[in-house]
């Protein structure tokens, strides 16, 4: 809609987890960092928390963009609202099963089997539960517990990353053994001023919109009203974009951005 007129190759603000826009904050780096760290030495498990729209979903997929497929056969279950048996269904299916039992000591077995084939294959079984939050059934988080007993004697036959919301942290405190097993555990928060800004510049750079300038004032206005969450930097932005097209602006100002918001509050 409003690409030519800004000059730009594509939307640079979609809430779409595409890594190629993902913005390395310096808890974004670590984040990033630490979880290649749990897959890439078979730690068994680990837990990326955050506040709703912070960036944990679209670095799980940066992650999962890096992993070499020659090296790591992986499921990434976006939404684990399901009761254990569909999960382990679930997982089944995206490690490629073709035979999707019904029961569950069969989907167990069937399971078994894709751990131990990839790993005499030379390859490592990672699965990726996002919205982790969201599971309501305490017998799926004792189901990833006991997933994490499939193992040979010196290393874990599959690594389980879990994302999800901050209070995904006290559901899984509440299982104890499942617990002790989460060898890495971190917490995004939202980004700072200096980092929203940032933020920005690098999303317009990467959809070639390097010419657009978002004033101070529609900055600040931005980073008050977003509390420096990506998702809705992006909301307001995008309708920024919208609202500078409409009234053929060349410069992103303050009351464009305030003209965004109401657009978007009501």
């Amino acid at each position: 809609m409003y690409e030519e007129y800004w000059g730009l190759k594509e939307k640079p603000f979609e809430n779409t987890p595409d890594p190629k826009f993902l913005y390395y904050s310096p808890q974004h780096e670590e984040a990033l960092a630490r979880m290649f760290y749990v897959v890439r030495e078979s730690k068994g498990a680990g837990m990326l928390t955050g506040v709703y729209g912070c960036g944990k979903t679209v670095l799980g997929r940066a992650l999962l963009t890096e992993l070499e497929k020659e090296v790591y056969k992986v499921a990434f279950i976006s939404n684990p609202r399901l009761d254990d048996i569909e999960l382990l269904r679930m997982i089944s299916y995206h490690l490629g099963s073709t035979e999707l039992p019904t029961r569950k000591a069969d989907i167990l077995i069937t399971l078994e089997k894709i751990l131990v084939n990839n790993i005499k294959d030379g390859k490592k079984t990672v699965i990726f539960i996002d919205e982790a939050h969201a599971i309501e059934d305490k017998n799926v988080y004792e189901e990833i517990r006991l997933l994490l007993n499939f193992q040979l004697e010196d290393k874990f036959l599959l690594t389980i990353l879990l994302l999800g919301q901050p209070e995904l942290k006290e559901k899984v405190e509440a299982n104890k053994q499942l617990l002790q097993r989460i060898a890495m555990r971190y917490h995004l928060e939202a980004l700072n001023r200096e980092e929203m800004s940032s933020y920005i510049t690098h999303r317009l750079k990467i959809a070639s919109g390097e010419n657009i300038e978002f004033d101070s004032g529609a900055l600040r206005l931005i980073y008050e009203r977003s509390g420096g969450i990506p998702r809705r930097i992006n909301q307001i932005c995008d309708m920024s974009l919208v609202t500078g097209y409409s009234k053929k602006a060349n410069t992103v100002t303050e009351s464009i951005v305030r003209e965004a918001i109401e657009t978007i509050e009501h």
